[in-house]
């Protein structure tokens, strides 16, 4: 039993002062506001948010952030830089993925993240053939959750095909290859790893309308019935374009009238929609994964994000490639983007409310929708995630309700997150996760050996 008690908290039904938050194992047991803290209780000046999920991440990526920076000899876009992805996965072991991923969820931590969605899809070794394991990387994965004490929703991915109607895969993806009995056979074993974790979920991704037929996702969506679906849609025009000469429809229009999309489904990107492609996503009442450090680092696009809320749509955001981990960041550059298209400012917020709230509640619901969890937020029953801000640091001093918020997403940068609960386990104290150290040691010596490759 922990008693935690803050200066100030966002309850489910607003800022509150003086809270005491007992945390019982991996829940929240009580909160009680306007109360003086108890003898026994930890006092904390600091600012206490629920904490909240990362609904995309390649984990891997995290080891090649910054080495697609040079122009080619012709233009560069997410085609050339999926080339340089895929020189660099040949060379990982699952040591090197476990090495890798428990440093970035570390980072994801420290930056407020409590939940990560891992769509993964590096299943293979090397030269394409399969481990003894079949769910030998994806232990990696659930290893390095382990490690860092990150919730995680484990989302293997189904590849099959290098582009629109079945096309053959091409060299580079031979790590990521399946078919739908062999994906079976990966669940199961994915499923058995998952179970050393005390809160994971597991989901099924399959990648997008270039990677699967209409059968085979059909097949997927009967063999798992239940749990998240993830899926990329309509990041690129590339995309877009060939999805039309296949079918003749638009990736996110294609999926709306072929496929039983509802809440189960997160749509990544969704970068490039009709209106009415739009309306159609928020009816359905799927998420919008949005990314938009990647997806301004690929040259993605900007996400039309004020007539997707207009009609009601649900947004979480992740971080993809990993390039930079920060949660205000992610939220800042989503809606710096929308402000930069429309010469507008405060364009996702409403009229006379806080965009930084905004921001934040959307995200913080629509990661929990897409990711399987259940009760969150700072309220009986809930899990234990729980981040502490700093009110010392500079841009929060003075600072209370929204514009806490406001503060720390617009202002703040990285530090103003000082302490975090995952599960009701402290893995962040003052800015600095419990196993930054060793966890970071492993990263170093395992980027060096990849790093002689290169």
């Amino acid at each position: 039993m922990t008693e935690l008690h803050v200066a100030q908290a966002l309850l489910g039904s607003g800022w509150a002062e003086d809270v005491l938050i007992t945390i019982d194992g991996a829940e929240i047991r009580s909160v009680a506001a306007g109360v003086a803290p108890a003898p026994s209780a930890e006092r904390s000046s600091g600012i206490a948010i629920p904490g909240a999920g990362n609904l995309h991440s390649h984990s891997f990526q995290r080891a090649m952030a910054g080495l697609a920076e040079r122009r080619g000899d012709r233009e560069d876009s997410f085609w050339t830089w999926r080339e340089v992805m895929y020189r660099f996965l040949a060379r990982m072991t699952p040591d090197d993925i476990e090495a890798v991923t428990a440093w970035l969820y570390a980072e994801m931590l420290e930056a407020g993240f409590t939940t990560i969605g891992e769509f993964h899809y590096l299943h293979n070794a090397p030269d394409g053939s399969r481990y003894a394991d079949p769910a030998e990387t994806a232990g990696s994965i659930v290893a390095a959750a382990a490690a860092s004490g990150i919730g995680l929703t484990l989302l293997p991915c189904f590849y099959a095909h290098g582009g629109c109607g079945g096309q053959p895969p091409a060299e580079g993806q031979t790590r990521f290859l399946s078919n739908v009995d062999g994906f079976a056979k990966l669940m199961e074993a994915s499923r058995r790893h998952l179970t050393m974790l005390g809160r994971g979920v597991l989901g099924i991704a399959p990648h997008s309308l270039r990677a699967v037929t209409p059968n085979e996702l059909t097949a997927l969506l009967q063999q798992h019935p239940t749990g998240p679906v993830h899926i990329h849609a309509a990041e690129q025009t590339g995309e877009v374009e060939q999805c039309v000469a296949w079918s003749g429809a638009r990736p996110v229009e294609w999926l709306l009238h072929n496929m039983p999309v509802d809440e189960r489904f997160c749509l990544i990107h969704c970068t490039h929609m009709t209106e009415e492609e739009s309306r159609g996503l928020a009816a359905s009442g799927a998420v919008a994964g949005l990314c938009p450090i990647t997806e301004a680092s690929l040259g993605d696009g900007i996400f039309a994000a004020p007539r997707f809320l207009e009609a009601g749509g649900r947004f979480g955001v992740g971080s993809d490639s990993n390039i930079r981990i920060s949660l205000a960041e992610e939220l800042r550059t989503l809606e710096y983007g929308q402000r930069l298209r429309d010469h507008k400012r405060n364009r996702l917020g409403q009229s006379g409310t806080s965009t930084g709230r905004a921001l934040f509640d959307h995200a913080r619901r629509g990661a929990q929708q897409a990711l399987g969890l259940h009760a969150s937020g700072l309220s009986a029953g809930a899990s234990a995630d729980i981040v502490i801000l700093d009110e010392r640091h500079p841009a929060l001093v003075g600072r209370s309700g929204d514009t806490v918020l406001d503060g720390w997403i617009f202002t703040a940068g990285d530090g103003a997150v000082r302490d975090v609960f995952a599960g009701g386990r402290r893995m962040v104290r003052e800015g600095r996760h419990v196993a930054r150290d060793p966890l970071l040691a492993r990263f170093r010596a395992t980027m060096t050996a990849l790093a002689g490759d290169l």
